[in-house]
């Protein structure tokens, strides 16, 4: 299910830089993903039994993950046994020629195949390993196993998410994974910039990033902590709307949409009121700065949602927009699609499955105007680089095919 352009040329800031992942699912392969799409030579390496299970999640083509086609684009597949001596050898050898490792397997299973941070950068100092996993490499839960759902549960998002009288929801996408992905690759640029500037991929001085899913969602937190340390408060589920900023909340327009409004700014609410034609909201002192809105939450969200009841998802904007008031649509994927933004922002890019299918992905962010990302191929198919890998770390046909019939890749 690849785009027969896998033999492309590789171009972007991160030409040269050569990425070894080992890992599955999301928040490794994402912040690889990332490193790949700007130009880092990335190897994935994956079990010859099946590879990563992401392969058959969600909807598929063919028996491949849709996701996939995104996930590891621009990636070169080369399976291994890590469960023998020779792939873990193999495993090593690249270890030692990449610039950047990127792993989430839990704390200690890298050290049992002699491949972790500290038994590598023995070998070659300038390396940088970063280290994605629940609960970081120490700590007393560094050995459980940490998913992204526990991330955000643990990390404070699950519990302000959602209403006040029911249990906390989730977001609709794997948010704890993704977060952490980014962590990820906001920590490898940072390192590889201080390796640089101590000397180098030859001397200088390489690091191992640690990221925690749950550390990584904690991290996007506001104020929660000196809320509660200062204050004793500790933040609830409010719905849909932005708790202490007032007005800020999604509503249901006449013909059955919903449409968030952004009216906090003190102007920017006289301007939503006198749009709505509510001039004495618009002229109350008491509403004219958000600690007063704050008291009167209900009253404003109700005229609000009164007014919105009235009109269209379409004419409501059409006021709003007028005004000058922050407002959108809830946008599903349909939306995107056909929406005059994302088309003049290029936010999708056409491609095509090797079996001639085309196939629209999510263009690549962010966008960088000297040295924008670029989609070389989709995802790979499984082992499909096993031969140009091999042979470039100098085994011959034969060796390859010996690897091959013993089980090694």
């Amino acid at each position: 299910m690849t785009d027969a352009s896998a033999t492309a040329t590789t171009t972007g800031p991160l030409k040269g830089i050569k990425v070894l992942e080992l890992g599955t699912l999301i928040a490794g392969p994402f912040c690889a993903r990332m490193l790949a799409e700007f130009g880092a030579d990335v190897i994935k390496i994956e079990s010859p039994d099946g590879g990563d299970p992401i392969r058959t999640w969600r909807v598929l083509k063919d028996g491949t993950s849709l996701w996939w086609s995104v996930q590891a684009r621009n990636k070169k597949s080369l399976t291994l046994n890590l469960k023998t001596p020779q792939g873990r050898a193999i495993a090593r050898q690249l270890a030692l020629e990449a610039d950047i490792i990127v792993e989430n397997y839990r704390p200690g299973v890298l050290e049992k195949w002699d491949l972790g941070y500290a038994q590598l950068k023995l070998l070659k100092p300038s390396l940088i390993m970063v280290r994605l996993s629940g609960f970081g490499q120490t700590g007393p839960m560094k050995d459980l196993p940490g998913f992204g759902a526990i991330g955000e549960s643990m990390g404070g998002l699950r519990y302000v998410s959602g209403f006040a009288d029911r249990p906390p929801v989730r977001v609709g996408v794997s948010i704890g994974d993704s977060v952490a992905a980014l962590h990820g690759v906001i920590g490898a640029m940072m390192a590889l910039r201080h390796r640089d500037v101590t000397g180098g991929a030859a001397s200088g001085e390489g690091q191992m990033v640690d990221v925690a899913l749950y550390e990584s969602v904690f991290n996007l937190m506001e104020s929660l902590v000196p809320e509660y340390d200062q204050a004793g408060v500790v933040r609830e589920r409010t719905g849909a709307s932005l708790p202490g900023i007032v007005p800020s909340n999604t509503y249901t327009t006449g013909d059955g949409e919903n449409i968030v409004i952004a009216g906090n700014g003190d102007a920017i609410f006289k301007r939503l009121m006198l749009a709505m034609g509510r001039i004495d909201m618009a002229g109350d002192p008491q509403l004219a700065r958000n600690d007063g809105r704050v008291a009167r939450t209900q009253e404003i969200d109700d005229a609000i949602g009164a007014w919105c009841a009235t009109h269209t998802i379409d004419s409501a904007l059409a006021v709003l927009k007028a005004a000058d008031v922050p407002a959108s649509k809830i946008y599903s994927v349909r939306d995107m699609l056909s929406d005059p933004q994302f088309l003049a922002r290029n936010m999708f890019e056409q491609h095509h499955f090797a079996d001639g299918t085309p196939v629209k992905l999510p263009a690549i962010s962010p966008k960088l105007s000297a040295t924008p990302g670029k989609t070389q191929w989709l995802g790979p198919t499984l082992g499909q680089h096993n031969d140009e890998v091999l042979a470039s770390l100098g085994l011959d046909a034969a060796a390859i095919a010996q690897l091959k019939a013993d089980g090694v890749v």
